[in-house]
């Protein structure tokens, strides 16, 4: 009983220490696993804690687990957005470029230790992949903010480059033991990996926020829970399939993270407070592991092995991977210097001890040295990298107040915090003149340190941030209202409805959507428009055709004016234009391929 309290006792010192040292992180501007791992180093055998800990497979354990939880916290993290704008260099960064990172390293390293080429190549895949976590954290300690394209490249590449290091890293495990001829057999365990993990990981991303929104619970704090469960189920169900555990977990974070689910915004603090925790007792449990004399005697092979991954191996993956991308070479440099090594090389560097591969202590202490040569060189000098290459942004303003609905059942709509920029087409627009949906209210508006209730009077002014609920489908209207011109703004969505106001102007469908209403004075308003065109004939479900809309009169008021219309957009054909309609243009469907409103 007495170890059981002692172990709760050190435990817990641990993780406070673990979090006080990631205070002196961000002021020292070096990433946080070094602390950790420094922690961890002084807490062993050799340290000032005296801590005996050799249990390589209860390590291994812990960090499959803790490595689980951060790649569900980062697929929870990652938006369909990001992913759809820089997949491809992304994905090939992360597959291709993580084979010539393994490739160029492990031969080196099978000649500056003089071990079997193929050991060499598994200390090589172990050190492929970069650590995320590790990167974005210097980078925001050091006050740099990089361009939304390269800053979404190392995000996404980061994130999913894990799953082909852990690949390449079994895979030669399992050809060195025996267990997977090399050739084909390795070829097709990746592809079943892959593919299986894939597919676990899509179907129960699905199947986790299906059951979150139609179970009911009695308790909020139960959900994050249950969603957590679908992670661990995401991660076993693939590996007994034969896929990928890590893939699918990370695939089924990045479903469900971009599916409405009930109590949404609690799960995401949840498992991003598990993510941070997983990382201080992984690297803490890798760190009593390591021995300060045992990495003494690997420092010049060490230093070695780390030049050639960061000066040779990463630069050269770079740019055969991510060159065609049409990348400019400042920030083909940046990513190449982005290479920072964290908690997936220690814990990949436990599984040749767990197979009982012989050298496999050399190999551990050889990673070991790396990662943190990587992380303490490469974490210390990113955010200088990053303003002599020029690839910085200016920071967006964070919002002074959050609003936050939570709700044990599923709400149907939208709270969307917008940062109003200068060249955005509500900055210096007065409330009532925003030609906002229907359907759509602003919350509130946060300027600075203050908060303006909104009313119809209220100036938007460029740096507010502009809180609004909205009701479902008027999302890409208000896009519109409040994205930056320079940023070309996507084309409204054609055969879908969307609810304007009576009363907005015709000259407001222009300015805020880029629509031009034909045969139509910019002064009126829709609903006099539609009775210019009609008289007095203006009845619910009235469709009149200007140009290339459709409006859809959809509710009267007691007087009989228009106080909703639906929005058409006309899809574009190459045939020729439709001709201009009659005045008598009225009932319940739209000529051609319009659907019935």
């Amino acid at each position: 009983m007495f170890l059981i309290d002692t172990l709760i006792l050190v435990s817990g010192v641990l993780i406070l220490l673990g979090i006080a040292s990631s205070k002196f992180s961000s002021r020292l501007g070096l990433p946080v696993l070094v602390l950790f791992l420094l922690l961890g180093m002084l807490a062993g055998s050799e340290g000032i804690g005296g801590i005996a800990f050799d249990n390589y497979r209860l390590a291994h354990a812990i960090g499959t687990l803790a490595l689980a939880m951060i790649l569900f916290d980062g697929g929870l993290q990652t938006s369909f957005t990001e992913v759809r704008r820089v997949w491809k260099p992304s994905l090939s960064l992360a597959t291709i470029g993580v084979v010539i990172t393994a490739g160029v390293t492990g031969a080196a390293a099978a000649w500056i230790l003089g071990i079997p080429w193929l050991e060499g190549m598994l200390l090589g895949s172990i050190v492929g992949s970069t650590d995320a976590a590790a990167v974005f954290a210097v980078l925001r300690s050091g006050g740099v903010h990089l361009r939304k394209r390269l800053a979404s490249t190392l995000e996404i590449e980061s994130a999913s480059n894990d799953p082909m290091a852990i690949f390449l890293t079994v895979g030669t495990l399992e050809v060195l033991t025996g267990q997977t001829p090399l050739g084909w057999g390795l070829l097709s365990l990746f592809v079943m990996q892959m593919i299986v993990g894939l597919i676990v990981g899509v179907a129960l991303g699905y199947a986790t926020v299906w059951v979150v929104n139609r179970v009911n619970l009695d308790a909020a704090g139960l959900y994050p829970i249950l969603v957590t469960a679908g992670g661990l189920l995401t991660y076993g169900g693939a590996v007994l399939c034969g896929g990928s555990g890590f893939l699918a977990v990370f695939v089924a974070g990045i479903v469900i993270g971009n599916r409405q689910m009930v109590f949404q915004r609690g799960v995401f603090l949840f498992h991003d407070a598990i993510a941070r925790l997983s990382q201080i007792v992984m690297f803490v449990v890798l760190g009593l592991l390591s021995f300060p004399s045992r990495l003494l005697e690997v420092t010049w092979q060490g230093l070695a092995i780390a030049a050639v991954l960061t000066f040779i191996a990463r630069p050269i993956a770079v740019l055969l991977s991510v060159f065609p991308f049409r990348y400019n070479w400042r920030e083909l440099t940046f990513i190449s210097w982005v290479g920072l090594k964290g908690a997936v090389p220690i814990t990949l560097a436990t599984f040749p001890l767990v197979y009982g591969v012989e050298g496999a202590p050399l190999l551990f202490d050889v990673v070991f040295f790396v990662v943190l040569v990587s992380a303490s060189i490469q974490g210390w000098t990113l955010p200088m990298a990053a303003r002599r290459l020029g690839v910085e942004a200016p920071p967006e303003p964070k919002p002074p107040v959050t609003l936050e609905i939570s709700s044990l059942r599923h709400v149907e709509g939208d709270i969307v915090d917008y940062l109003v920029t200068e060249d955005s087409p509500a900055s210096g627009r007065l409330v009532r003149d925003l030609a906002l949906p229907r359907g759509v209210v602003i919350a509130i508006i946060a300027r600075e340190q203050k908060i303006i209730p909104p009313q119809g009077s209220t100036r938007v002014e460029s740096g507010d941030h502009v809180i609004l609920v909205m009701s479902p489908g008027t999302r890409p209207l208000v896009d519109k209202v409040f994205a930056a011109r320079e940023k070309e703004r996507e084309a409204l969505p054609a055969s879908l409805e969307f609810p304007l106001r009576g009363a907005t102007k015709v000259r407001e469908l222009e300015e805020f959507y880029g629509i031009q209403m034909a045969d139509a004075p910019p002064e009126f308003t829709l609903d006099q428009a539609i009775r210019e065109r009609l008289g007095n004939q203006v009845t619910v479900d009235t469709v009149v055709i200007f140009g290339p809309i459709a409006l859809h009169v959809r509710e009267l008021n007691g007087q009989g004016r228009i106080e909703s219309v639906g929005m058409i957009i006309i899809p574009q054909r190459e045939e020729p234009a439709l001709p201009e309609p009659a005045t008598e243009n009225v009932g319940n469907h739209l000529p051609g391929d319009c659907p019935r409103p």
